[in-house]
């Protein structure tokens, strides 16, 4: 595939990229995040691409966001710096390679529970210390300490220990819940004040929270990552249009074997099964009264009795996925293009880092 070539001429399934909507992506957040006077730390699980973290970072994001030390240690080895990974980390190989990873370029960790921070501290010395946040949940209902209390209690256990250092606090929130996370946020800065704890760092997050990151007053950063591309669900959430999307999925009708049924060369292992409280999966952007109705791993079903005009057999459709970020970790490669004409062809360099 060279550049140039016109994207209906790529062999399907294939994901494709709008270089320009991606581009105009990270400018609206980014610049949204410099009126605000606030840090953005994009997570780059979304493409796994460090070209595109390259991007985000000259556009005036602070540094990267990761969920796996083998992301992490993709982005440090392409030359990135400044790198937070938000997931508890156990295990003694992790741990060895998170030290070396912390002996390599600036690092950040999370902990939400004891066992966390004394493995951490069994692993890391005073003359190189690890930077470790509270994992807060506010919320969210995954991962976190259940109140301030809680939060100042692990706090002072990460500040008693030689090799760490308390950073700050983080959460992954429930979408729309910007006051009780500023009410959890203030409250803890409140203790960790009385305590003589800094608390240089205040990291809020997600896409869905994105464009009212403002009203969680404490919060020093925010972290996202779906912004730069897009998906249905964003669109959902009122957070872009369909036209914002810059990812589509690009497959091809294969069989029509009745009047209302279509199947496509889209399955499970190309486009993603997340559901997301939708019924179906994902937007069929030129038949939009079409519906992914099943997927199993190489073939996607189609309901078109609701189209009043129905795609014939070897036609391609594009169609705009639930979840952009997993589909993402599906491809060897995203194929990005300008006007329907490839402008580049990048490896998904993080492709399956899950350790």
């Amino acid at each position: 595939m060279t550049k140039g070539t016109h994207i209906d001429q790529l062999q399907t399934p294939v994901a494709i990229i709008d270089e320009d909507v991606m581009d105009a992506n990270i400018k609206v957040v980014q610049r949204y995040f410099d009126e605000i006077g606030r840090s953005f730390r994009p997570h780059i699980k979304t493409h796994k691409i460090p070209a595109l973290a390259r991007k985000q970072v000259e556009a005036g994001a602070i540094g990267i966001n990761c969920q796996k030390i083998s992301e992490a240690e993709v982005f440090a080895n392409a030359g990135f710096n400044d790198i937070l990974i938000t997931f508890n980390m156990l295990g003694d190989d992790r741990l060895a390679r998170l030290k070396a990873l912390n002996d390599r370029v600036g690092l950040q960790v999370v902990a939400d529970n004891e066992v966390v921070v004394r493995a951490l501290a069994s692993t890391f010395a005073k003359n190189a210390p690890l930077k470790v946040l509270v994992e807060c949940d506010t919320g969210a209902g995954r991962n976190g300490v259940q109140s301030p209390e809680d939060a100042l209690a692990l706090a002072l256990k990460i500040n008693a220990e030689e090799g760490l250092t308390f950073h700050g606090l983080l959460t992954y929130p429930k979408a729309n819940t910007e006051d009780a996370v500023e009410a959890f946020f203030s409250k803890t800065i409140s203790l960790l004040k009385e305590q003589g704890l800094a608390c240089p760092v205040v990291s809020h997050g997600g896409s869905p929270s994105l464009l009212d990151s403002h009203l969680v007053k404490s919060a020093t950063e925010h972290r996202a990552g779906t912004y730069i591309f897009n998906d249905r669900a964003m669109v959902r959430a009122g957070l872009c249009d369909f036209d914002d999307c810059a990812m589509h999925v690009v497959a091809t009708v294969v069989s029509r074997p009745t009047e209302t049924r279509a199947v496509l060369d889209s399955g499970s292992k190309a486009l993603t099964s997340d559901l997301l409280g939708f019924e179906d999966y994902g937007h069929v952007v030129d038949y939009p009264e079409a519906s992914i109705t099943a997927l199993s791993e190489e073939h996607a079903v189609v309901d078109l009795s609701k189209c009043s005009k129905k795609p014939e057999i070897g036609e391609r459709l594009r169609i705009i996925p639930n979840h952009t970020c997993v589909v993402s970790n599906l491809y060897d490669q995203l194929v990005f293009h300008k006007s329907g004409h490839v402008s580049a062809v990048e490896t998904v360099a993080a492709r399956g880092c899950v350790t």
